[in-house]
């Protein structure tokens, strides 16, 4: 089975205060926008955008925040140009972190990542100093509810997984990037919830960390998770 730490970082996002939810919206609502640009607005033509609202309703944005991300792309209502970036950086303890960000500003936006790292003991890299740890691959959390993982891994099978986990009440699946839409339809249609469906960076191996060090990577991923460039981070840091 694949490791996986991430869904697990998503669960505390969802526990937190208005303000930190509000800065959610944003990152989601920039995502909305790309996706539209990109891709169009019709969902039923757009997987990015498909994949976006997805994101978007687990995070329970509400549906005009997600209308109005839509419209203001389609009527380039909002006037910032983002542009995707991603970082590779070196983490304290000798882990390791891919950031995705969307910024309007890629100067500041490096210069905020860099600082955030070297403040906690990491550095930033150059492009491919640790993406050779990580493999690209679509994954997809679904809700476990009374499904049993023999159930989930019967159903699996024959929808393109090549690998699966269970964390708890969540059935973690992994796949090919290119079969990531087609294979989250057709959870929906056996009536699974999804809960997340997206491209990842999920590493090789995992890096176990003393836990009487955690507090340097919780006070690393706070930061992330408050800067509002970033969208997404991946690392190797079991647990976490």
């Amino acid at each position: 089975m694949s490791g996986h730490s991430k869904w697990a970082t998503t669960k505390h996002k969802k526990a937190k205060t208005d303000a930190q939810r509000s800065k959610i919206f944003t990152k989601i609502g920039r995502e909305l926008a790309i996706a539209v640009k990109i891709g169009g607005a019709e969902v039923e033509n757009n997987p990015r955008l498909a994949m976006v609202m997805v994101k978007a309703r687990a995070n329970n944005m509400p549906n005009e925040n997600i209308s109005r991300s839509i419209k203001n792309a389609v009527g380039a209502g909002d006037k910032n140009s983002y542009e995707e970036v991603t970082y590779e950086c070196y983490g304290p303890l000798g882990t390791a972190f891919i950031i995705s960000t969307l910024t309007d500003n890629k100067n500041r936006t490096a210069g905020e990542i860099r600082h955030i790292f070297d403040k906690c003991g990491g550095t930033m890299g150059t492009s491919g100093c640790v993406a050779y740890m990580f493999e690209r691959k679509g994954v997809i959390v679904v809700e476990a509810g009374n499904k049993t993982e023999d159930d989930f891994m019967m159903e699996a099978l024959d929808l393109n997984v090549t690998d699966y986990k269970k964390d708890d009440d969540v059935f973690i699946a992994y796949l090919e990037p290119n079969n990531l839409s087609i294979t989250t339809k057709a959870f929906e249609k056996i009536g699974y919830k999804i809960l997340s469906s997206q491209i990842e960076m999920v590493p090789n191996t995992y890096i176990e960390i003393d836990e009487n060090k955690d507090e340097t990577i919780e006070r690393l991923i706070e930061q992330l998770d408050d800067n509002e460039d970033v969208q997404e981070y991946f690392h190797n840091i079991e647990g976490f």
